[in-house]
């Protein structure tokens, strides 16, 4: 199978360089049954090629678990992982098989792999050398034959040397390292994908749509997408809902695109953080989030009165209907200048958990941070 054909089946979009040397790699490794390790930064397309690799694999009949390490809570991962006795802890009412013992014959899929904790990457060194596991809450050793394809945005070098990864997990994982390059490494493919999501997304809307200038590609073009192809996926499916399907020209382009940073300089529309910790920049996320569940809000509503003929009104504390125009000042007035990022984030944190009644992993896309992380905040702030 060529390179194009490859692309075309396993839905890896793009033609630089940069692709090519991927795609290659990718046909290289597959066949063969050495664990992998994929980096690159968030929403570059790392499950992608996992489950290209899965694909193309001599194991390719047989089962994918994806599992989002970096989502399972440190308390329950480990039963998570290689299942559990019953009676082994409180609420274990059965035995349960974990996902080792699920993959066994086909291939697992350990996502954010930097987040799993010290004590449990013990137990999956021991798998990867050995395929030994052992269920909690049983001294009895199991046997699995799984593949293990990792992945992780962090530098899991620097993490080694932060004592926060282990040493030999590290170099037993890295021994094939796939990088997937950020889309700012790959400009020459943004109008392919462009073309790519709002073709799949029209068609599966039923949305006439007329499509892009060449102005507003460049717009896109241009932009610093630190979401990556998630990020240009998610925007493009957003205008042509809110746009009605119409042709994107250059003012529409920089409407949907001013609040991130440009190669030749930052918008003016939102204020600039320089974050020193993880915790400030995950602040800075939520901040941002909100700015754009405002601009959503906005945007939902002039689509349902104007496509579906529905009353979309917003009411004060009080229940007074607002006019449009206080509308947007009322919502406006919940990011307030002199609001502190702290009370930003949890303001963020209460709004997104009434709004998605708890769900966590949905609560984490929107807001822009990892799960754990959220689980943490949501106990603190005693929702939970």
């Amino acid at each position: 199978m060529n390179r194009e054909e490859f692309q075309q089946q396993h839905g890896i979009i793009g033609e630089s360089t940069e692709i090519q040397e991927l795609v290659d790699v990718i046909q290289q490794v597959a066949p063969t049954e050495l664990a992998v390790l994929i980096t690159g930064e968030s929403g570059t397309g790392k499950e992608v090629v996992a489950k290209a690799i899965h694909n193309s694999s001599l194991r390719k009949n047989k089962t994918l678990v994806s599992v989002n390490a970096g989502a399972i809570p440190e308390g329950i991962i480990e039963s998570e992982l290689f299942g559990h006795e019953k009676g082994a802890f409180t609420g274990a009412s059965e035995t349960r098989k974990g996902y080792f013992e699920q993959a066994d014959g086909g291939t697992i899929f350990l996502d954010e792999i930097g987040e799993m904790p010290l004590a449990t990457q013990v137990k999956f060194l021991r798998v990867l050398e050995s395929g030994e596991f052992t269920r909690v809450g049983s001294a009895v050793p199991r046997k699995t034959n799984v593949r293990v394809i990792a992945a992780t945005n962090k530098d899991l070098e620097w993490e080694v040397e932060q004592k926060h990864f282990r040493a030999d997990l590290f170099y037993r994982l890295r021994s094939v390292n796939i990088h997937i390059p950020s889309l700012r490494e790959r400009r020459d493919d943004i109008p392919m994908l462009m073309e790519f999501f709002a073709k799949e997304f029209s068609e599966q809307n039923k949305i006439l749509f007329e499509g892009f200038s060449d102005d507003a590609i460049e717009i896109f073009r241009n932009a610093q997408w630190n979401g990556n192809v998630r990020e240009l996926k998610n925007i493009i499916q957003s205008m042509l809902v809110v746009e009605k399907g119409k042709r994107i020209e250059i003012d529409d382009a920089r409407k949907y695109v001013h609040d991130f940073i440009f190669k030749n300089g930052r918008s003016k529309n939102l204020p600039v953080y320089t974050a020193k910790t993880v915790e400030q920049a995950e602040r800075e996320l939520l901040y941002r989030a909100l700015l754009d569940l405002k601009s959503g809000i906005i945007d939902l509503k002039s689509f349902l009165e104007d496509r579906l003929g529905v009353s979309a009104k917003v009411y004060d504390g009080e229940g007074k209907l607002l006019s449009p125009l206080n509308q947007t000042q009322t919502i406006s007035a919940n990011i307030n200048d002199e609001m502190s990022l702290a009370e930003m984030e949890k303001k963020m944190i209460r709004d997104a958990y009434t709004k998605f009644n708890g769900k966590k992993s949905k609560m984490a896309e929107v807001l822009g941070v990892s799960e754990r992380s959220l689980y943490r905040k949501v106990r603190e702030l005693g929702l939970e």
